[in-house]
């Protein structure tokens, strides 16, 4: 079939720079797009010049980072489990799996939705909002959960989804053309010279960008029916035990890390809120900064996992491995680069954002404690993908426990009660430390192992 023959040449016979960089780059720039966007969010409010509309928004972030829960069970595990049933030429799974994520991801969305609705006030309170902060929290989070927790979740899952066919160019177009749509309405919404809605307004224009970019998969999958493996027909949408142990077997620890990283995100806020809206306003501004190169990092990554799933699953260990080899290159690289354009602008950086000098006091030395655990969390999660791109769920959820549990949180914990306020900026460094060095252990024994043994012989749900 001529669909088959155009899918499966970037992953069997196309150079590697050229399959990474032709996965990568559409990633890399819809990252960069996203990153934009919640810059703009930030750049915006800030404009307004107060704390407690920027405040807001970082409060809400371990509620809007829980979509995430939702985007890896469905979107990376059933995106790992389509590219590993293209790999052994199973295409009936590969149309199965993406009509299990799509339909579960869009179930997920509206029972999310209800969840906070229905218990919004104590959500609030466990978040760290105090009588300052709340009203402007809470009207942030109706438009971005309220109302968007669906469109949310199914714009970033189907774009998963696409991306695991090689599709990546339209998987980016779909997610840039909500992100530029979000910074077009950020300001008329935000500032006083528009609606002057502050941080609602922030809300109001990612609820209507991610309808945007919603609509642009339904009309991609419209335009290119019988054209493609991304499957969206209820018939389709099943509960057979292979599909859902295979999308489970992956996004449910994919998930879980995610829930481990909001909880982590949650005590974060919570010990900063204690020192004041200042602070908290602070922290979300440097740990905005930070996404910049982390977003361009993960899209490179997240780019070449159906690379790494479609060689694994189809035996061709050597291409597997060259992939990742030239990526973890690449991602080193510009990550220890940029880490020290971030310690040596911190000041700069943080004064683009807002002019307040207690804030920026506070955002240099944040900014600059956490840029330096980059080179290192860019290891660990190239571990992660390559864990999830494999099937190998179990492997990707005992890093998350590592990371979070075992490692940061009592980094957290501890570094406050030595360094306060400050010493929280830290406690990622000192965990990344030491779990790159495991990551990389790790990946080098997995290497060794499938060249010692040859060719996996695996199902699309292998472990």
């Amino acid at each position: 079939m001529a669909v088959q023959n155009e899918k499966t040449e970037l992953f069997e016979t196309t150079p590697i720079p050229k399959a990474v960089m032709t996965l990568g780059i559409p990633t890399i720039l819809s990252s960069l797009v996203m990153v934009i966007y919640h810059l703009a969010d930030t750049y915006f409010v800030g404009m307004l010049g107060d704390p407690i509309q920027n405040a807001a928004l970082t409060l809400s972030g371990p509620v809007l980072l829980a979509f995430n829960a939702v985007n890896n069970l469905f979107g990376v595990g059933s995106s790992s489990m389509m590219s590993r049933a293209l790999g052994v030429k199973d295409y009936d799974t590969v149309y199965r799996s993406s009509a299990f994520g799509f339909y579960g991801s869009l179930l997920c969305g509206l029972l999310f939705s209800a969840l906070y609705t229905g218990f919004r006030g104590p959500l609030l309170t466990v978040l760290g909002t105090d009588a300052a902060t709340v009203s402007a929290t809470s009207d942030y989070m109706l438009w971005t959960v309220t109302f968007g927790a669906a469109p949310a979740i199914l714009n970033v899952v189907m774009a998963y989804l696409v991306r695991s066919e090689g599709s990546a160019l339209h998987a980016s177009i779909g997610t840039m053309s909500g992100c530029f749509l979000n910074i077009l309405l950020d300001p008329v919404f935000i500032l006083p010279w528009g609606l002057n809605l502050g941080a609602a307004g922030a809300g109001l224009a990612t609820f209507l960008s991610n309808c945007v970019a919603c609509g642009y998969f339904f009309v991609l999958l419209f335009v290119r029916r019988g054209k493609t493996f991304v499957c969206v027909k209820p018939s389709m949408f099943g509960f057979r035990r292979a599909i859902v142990l295979g999308v489970c077997g992956v996004g449910i620890p994919a998930s879980i890390q995610n829930l481990l990283n909001v909880t982590s995100k949650t005590v974060m806020n919570n010990f900063t809120s204690a020192y004041g809206s200042d602070a908290v306003a602070a922290m979300g501004i440097a740990t905005t900064i930070c996404m910049v190169p982390m977003q361009i990092f993960m899209g490179l990554s997240q780019g070449v996992m159906p690379l790494v799933s479609y060689n694994y699953a189809s035996g061709n260990v050597k291409r597997m491995k060259g992939s990742v080899v030239f990526t973890v290159k690449a991602a080193v690289v510009f990550m220890a680069v940029t880490t020290v354009g971030l310690f040596a602008g911190a000041r700069e950086l943080t004064y683009l954002f807002i002019q307040n000098q207690a804030v920026i006091g506070y955002g240099e030395a944040f900014l600059r404690a956490l840029c330096l655990s980059q080179p290192f969390l860019c290891m660990d999660f190239i571990a992660v993908g390559i864990f999830q791109a494999c099937g190998m769920g179990s492997k990707s959820l005992l890093f998350a426990v590592l990371r979070k549990i075992v490692l940061e949180i009592p980094a957290l914990l501890l570094l406050d009660w030595l360094f306060p306020l400050y010493g929280i900026a830290y406690a990622q460094l000192a965990a990344e430390l030491i779990l790159s060095t495991v990551a990389v252990v790790i990946l080098v024994r997995l290497f060794k192992r499938l060249e010692n043994q040859g060719p996996p012989k695996l199902s699309v749900s292998d472990e």
